[in-house]
Order: structure tokens, then sequence, then C-alpha cells
């Protein structure tokens, strides 16, 4: 997968949020997670059309490690309700396990605690082996019990 000219990331680049752009977005539609996880994530390019489908809610970005676009994430920003959901994320396969999906969920949080009334962040998995359950227990998110749509809800209290 990575080309003789692509550089090499360490575990030490700086993770940033970045919106995505006319001229950046083929780099996000380009990134994918290994076959094995496609099933718990939604494509980059369906997640832009459907934030598109519903204008003045989801706050999308592109994950990035230094000057490299190796991730995306979809939040569900209402701050009216006020509800905030973390409706896609994922990181690259070719940069997973290297702290990258770790630093840019801690910059969401971050992110979600200046909205509006935000008191809690949700998200939901699939509930099957192999899927980002432990990751997002291990940023404090805890199953509420609730199922929606066949995924497990999960909460953070911010």
């Amino acid at each position: 997968m990575k080309s003789e000219n692509e550089p090499a990331l360490a575990r030490g680049a700086v993770v940033t949020l970045r919106e995505i752009t006319k001229e950046t977005f083929d780099d996000f539609c380009e990134l994918s997670v290994a076959d094995e996880q496609k099933k718990f994530v939604a494509p980059n390019d369906y997640s832009v059309a459907e934030a598109h489908f519903n204008p003045g809610r989801a706050w999308l970005r592109g994950i990035y490690a230094d000057e490299k676009p190796i991730g995306f994430l979809m939040l569900d920003d209402q701050p009216s309700l006020p509800e905030y959901y973390l409706w896609r994320f994922m990181i690259d396969a070719r940069f997973q396990s290297m702290g990258f999906g770790s630093q840019a969920l801690e910059l969401l949080i971050d992110h979600v605690r200046t909205r509006p009334g935000a008191k809690e962040l949700l998200t939901s998995i699939v509930p099957a082996k192999g899927g980002p359950q432990a990751f997002y227990e291990k940023h404090g998110f805890k199953l509420t019990g609730e199922i929606q749509d066949g995924e497990s809800m999960m909460r953070l209290k911010l």
C-alpha cells in the first residue's frame, strides 16, 4: 500500500483536525479501514454525501498526522437540543495502532466540550468481535444499554 515516495509517519507526529475542502476531498475518499473493519464504518465518500443531505448538523473533519491525511470523523452537532453524536470515525488501516486515533478522539472531545450545553458525547458501535468498543471504553465511553438500528449506544459524560 505504501508507495516508494510516501514519507513514513512516526508515532510522535502531530495530529490535527482540519476542514475537508474541495481540494482535499479526494485524499479522504482514498482512505480505508482494513477489510475486516468495513462492516463497522461507512466509506468516507458516503459520509460526506450523508452530511450534504443533513445540512447544519454534520461537522466533518479530516484527521492529519503532521501534513498527511490519515483519517476522517463526522460529528452530529445539534446545539439547539443540545446533542452531540460521533457519527463517523475512522483511521486508515496503514496508520492504525500508532496512537493517532486516540489523539484525534481527544481533540474531538475537547471540541465538543466547547459546544453550547454539551454534557455528553454519544456514539454507537456494531457489537461484534473486532469492533471499536474497547477503543471507546479506553477513552471513558460506557455502554448505555440502548440499541438503535442494531447498534449499541455508548456515552461519554463530559
